[in-house]
């Protein structure tokens, strides 16, 4: 099952539900502000993308710029990085999708056209 982790503001987050939908992909929301990912989670999702740790932060949130972060993630250890993301939803780059061994962090249509359709029938058919 496909979780989708999102805050209910965020026009990134509508887009991507809305492009799901007509996708006709089964999925389940979850509040990412309310019931964000754990440290656990987050480390495990991080070894799946492949990505620096520094992608998993939103960097264009409020808490992002209020804490200095562009300049303190340089300096701060992966431990600490981890702590920091799981102690606030609001710091984690959505929307954040989960589904088995797939992690997909912010909406990018093509990104998430080849990792979630590839190999189905087109919603239409």
């Amino acid at each position: 099952m496909i979780q989708v982790y999102c805050y209910s503001r965020c026009s990134t987050c509508r887009k991507a539900l809305k492009w799901m939908d007509e996708k006709g992909l089964a999925y389940t929301v979850r509040d990412i502000q309310e019931d964000h990912p754990d440290e656990e989670t987050l480390r495990a999702c991080h070894k799946k993308t492949g990505l620096p740790l520094r992608k998993l932060f939103n960097t264009s949130g409020k808490q992002y710029r209020e804490l200095g972060l562009s300049q303190k993630l340089k300096t701060m250890s992966e431990e600490d990085q981890y702590a920091l993301l799981a102690s606030d939803g609001m710091l984690v780059k959505r929307p954040f999708l989960i589904s088995g061994d797939l992690v997909l962090v912010g909406f990018h249509e093509e990104e998430w056209a080849g990792a979630l359709l590839s190999g189905r029938e087109p919603a239409d058919a």
